[in-house]
């Protein structure tokens, strides 16, 4: 079993690094129950293949104009305003609070390999999206600096090389299970059982279970410092650019440029320890501004902007 790339040197530079990710996950405390297992078995059990359905929008008779859907009962509630800085307001509030409200979240489930080729990493990042399609580029939000990197992160500037793994319903468990903060020197793949499965354009590996892969080339990284603690480096962001699709077959469609959610069944990242699943859809054609004028539904809406929109 191969040892994580890094975890010597990460030793001399900082001892306590990985022990300092684990004390920080104690501190946010994503888990709000003393006995997960046992709230867990008071659940229904897993609805193995439920209906994916079509439905209706809320309201398929809305108009130009008229704003929410509720009845206007959302115009009837106040917010409170929050300064991510309030003096004694911890870093962690506003990690919870981010995670809890920015939802639902695509996981990038990353694979990495280091340079010598001694060592993989593979990892899921909820902190990951897709910003453009030609050419089709992805950004990955690692927390901590280049000085306390992961060692995905590790793995990703010294090879500038990844993958970039969907994450679905089938294979849910094996994925989370590499989030663990196990000691140094164990293996992610062997842990999750998932299976390695060779890339064209890069070295590292793909998960042979999921259903759509990224194989991903490293553009530029940018390093964030924190507000609350001037010289603490608190986050990377990672620029990468795809270089090869892999998708399943019986997902992609003919013209290999869709594919099926009813197979990639995705799991989304909510807060705290929720997930969710992709189960039910509803369409929305975007309206076209000269249709919609010859059609009289934007009639006395044409107005230019005021202070305050």
């Amino acid at each position: 079993m191969t040892k994580n790339f890094g975890d010597n040197e990460q030793r001399v530079h900082d001892p306590s690094a990985h022990e300092q990710r684990a004390d920080s996950e104690k501190t946010i405390q994503r888990n709000p129950h003393p006995d997960f297992s046992k709230v867990e078995a008071s659940r229904p059990d897993w609805p193995e293949d439920p209906a994916r359905t079509f439905t209706k929008t809320k309201n398929p008779s809305w108009k130009p104009g008229q704003g929410g859907n509720d009845g206007g009962d959302s115009l009837k509630k106040e917010h409170v305003e929050i300064d991510p800085y309030a003096e004694g307001r911890p870093a962690a509030f506003n990690y919870k609070l981010m995670i809890s409200a920015i939802i639902p979240r695509f996981i990038g489930f990353i694979s990495t390999r280091s340079e010598d080729g001694t060592s993989t990493n593979l990892a899921p990042f909820s902190y990951t999206t897709v910003v453009n399609h030609d050419p089709p580029i992805f950004v990955v939000g690692y927390a901590g600096g280049y000085e306390n990197a992961k060692d995905s992160l590790k793995n990703l500037i010294e090879t500038k090389e990844c993958v970039i793994n969907v994450i679905s319903e089938h294979f849910v468990e094996a994925a989370n299970s590499t989030s663990m903060n196990a000691p140094y020197g164990i293996s992610e793949w062997a842990i999750s059982g998932l299976h390695p499965a060779p890339c064209t354009t890069v070295k590292a590996s793909r998960v042979k279970e999921a259903i759509f892969s990224i194989e991903g080339k490293l553009m530029e990284t940018k390093e964030f410092e924190s507000r609350a603690t001037p010289g603490k480096k608190t986050g990377v962001l990672a620029i990468i650019e795809g270089t090869r699709f892999w998708a399943r077959e019986d997902a992609i469609n003919e013209e290999r440029n869709a594919i099926d959610p009813a197979v990639l069944k995705p799991v989304s990242r909510l807060g705290g320890i929720t997930y969710g699943r992709t189960t039910g859809f509803f369409e929305l054609p975007r309206p076209d501004f000269e249709d919609s004028k010859k059609a009289g539904e934007l009639e006395h809406l044409i107005l230019p902007k005021v202070e305050g929109q």
